[in-house]
């Protein structure tokens, strides 16, 4: 019987609980109704709970409220995609109830895990039912239900993974999307998967953690904080070019910078000697190398000075983009696109920072955050340009200080009308109301392929075919592109439009472009259609009608 959980107790279980989760995220991935090679809830719950393992690791939290705080708020910094939202939702409501509490019984774990789903749902502006938060709903309540009576905190859990069991088999019935597709909810999946990991932990069970997690991010730039100046053994970067004047071994020179040094490379042929080494003591390299011949050319650099210049440049580099920028104007605009032509063309439009991001990438909260606090504005607007971004980009709002407003826009065409609406001289509540109203008015279709087969409302779709998306529903799949074309032309037809974009993928030629533009202009010939390179990865078009 296990009646008390402690700080170090609850570090455990979370960690178990990404360890496991990164286990399972495939099989929640293929659980994602459309087969669209997205950023899926897999992917995204083990990235957000990832990152609350890392941050976890490096302390050694004496309470359960230190564990919680700790885990909350990387889970919220780190959370992606609108299923590791609401896991970060959850969990900050779970931190909010332990608080001051250096241990915590049955019943408080319980009213934890309520406190968490009351928090969710307040956040959530339409909750919908037969998803996670159904889920970790009703497995609350069970908790709740059975602590009345029973203070083991293994029979808590397994109440609620009893329940929550039902409830998980329970959505397909609940969401109409899910029970066209024949699935049960992913992100309720993987709630599941992380409560059961949580009891394994309790009772014993250890987990491997990776030296190197599926969740963490090549880094871009070298960190050279990451060692001291003086830790570097050789000072001299020592490169020279002679030119071969006698018949002396340049084996000899090996051996002789071998003893000085090391990163030694000695390059000959019949007419020059290059040479490469670091060393303390670079005139006696020089000096030994004239007796081989003339310098050409000779370069030393001093290598600890260029350390300690590094490092100041690029802590000088972050605490810049760590620092809240200094308002310069009354409004700015933040958005979320992946391509270089969808950014350059965000920026042409008047947007201050382009978060990379979309399919397959979902960008963090503290990605969006940072980038807002890099704006030189009073304002700042949001346009995640992405359904499942829009989430994410909502918990920034009060956790800067500037004033953030997010415009969910669910698609980069309507991110693009919405920039157009946008009036830099304008009050902060006119643009507000011109943006949204201006997003309203676009209709989209994307067009990329099935990433593996799956089955919906009676359409069958093979790995590999194409899959048209209007409005984020299914439109069409198949392997016969101008079937598709044609019935894309024909869907975005009965919208009457006046104006058609075509923003095409990286992937695809501005030849192929036109030729889909000629079909959409003989399906809509009152329309203008236009031809625009977007660079996109994934989707091969992103078509917008207004």
């Amino acid at each position: 019987m296990i009646e008390i959980i402690d700080g170090l107790a609850l570090k455990k279980m979370f960690i178990a609980a990404a360890v496991t989760l990164d286990g399972f995220k495939e099989e929640i991935n293929e659980l994602n109704v459309f087969p669209v090679p997205d950023g899926d809830t897999g992917s995204n719950m083990s990235m957000t709970i990832g990152n609350a393992m890392t941050e976890l690791q490096k302390a050694e939290p004496d309470s359960v409220t230190k564990t919680a705080d700790i885990a909350a708020g990387a889970l919220l910094r780190g959370a992606r995609g609108n299923s590791g939202v609401i896991l970060s939702l959850l969990f900050r409501g779970f931190a909010k109830s332990v608080k001051e509490k250096k241990t915590i019984g049955a019943a408080e774990l319980a009213e934890a895990f309520r406190e968490g789903v009351s928090t969710a749902y307040k956040a959530v502006m339409k909750p919908s039912e037969g998803t996670i938060l159904t889920v970790s709903r009703l497995a609350a309540d069970a908790a709740c239900e059975a602590a009345e009576t029973e203070t083991d905190i293994e029979k808590i859990f397994e109440h609620m993974i009893s329940v929550g069991e039902e409830a998980l088999a329970d959505t397909v019935n609940q969401n109409p999307v899910l029970k066209k597709a024949g699935v049960i909810d992913a992100g309720g999946k993987g709630y599941l998967i992380i409560i059961e990991a949580m009891l394994a932990s309790l009772q014993g069970k250890t987990f491997e953690v990776p030296e190197v997690k599926a969740a963490q991010e090549p880094k871009e730039k070298a960190d050279f904080s990451g060692f001291d100046t003086e830790d570097i053994k050789f000072a001299y970067c020592t490169e020279f070019i002679i030119g071969r004047e006698n018949q002396k071994d340049p084996q000899l020179l090996r051996e002789f910078l071998d003893k000085l040094g090391d990163s030694i490379v000695v390059v000959d042929d019949d007419e020059i000697i290059k040479v490469h080494v670091h060393n303390n003591c670079p005139g006696i390299v020089i000096t030994e190398a004239l007796t081989y011949g003339n310098l050409i050319t000779v370069k030393i650099e001093n290598m600890k000075l260029q350390h300690t210049e590094a490092v100041e440049m690029q802590a000088a580099a972050q605490e810049e983009k760590s620092t809240v920028a200094k308002p310069e104007k009354a409004i700015g605009v933040v958005v979320v696109c992946a391509g270089d032509g969808l950014e350059a063309m965000f920026r042409d439009l008047g947007a201050d920072g382009v978060i990379s991001g979309g399919q397959t990438m979902n960008p963090s909260t503290e990605d969006i955050l940072k980038e807002i606090n890099c704006t030189p504005a009073d304002t700042v607007f949001v346009l995640p340009n992405n359904k499942n971004i829009v989430l994410a980009a909502a918990q920034c709002v009060g956790m800067s200080e500037k004033n953030v407003v997010v415009i969910p826009t669910n698609t980069v065409p309507q991110g693009v009308s919405a920039m157009l609406a946008f009036d830099p001289d304008g009050g902060v509540e006119a643009n507000e109301a011109a943006m949204n109203d201006a997003a309203g008015t676009v209709h989209t279709v994307t067009l990329t392929y099935a990433a593996r087969n799956s089955s919906f409302d009676g359409i069958e779709i093979i790995e590999g075919d194409y899959l048209a998306m209007i409005e984020n529903k299914l439109l069409a799949a198949g392997a016969d592109f101008e079937a598709i074309e044609k019935e894309i032309g024909e869907s975005l037809a009965d919208f009457e439009p006046e104006l058609v974009s075509i923003y095409y993928g990286e992937n695809v030629t501005g030849e192929q472009a036109q030729a889909l533009a000629d079909v959409l202009q003989d399906a809509m010939p009152d329309a203008e259609v236009t031809v625009i390179p977007g660079g996109q990865p994934v989707y091969y078009y992103i078509i917008s009608a207004e």
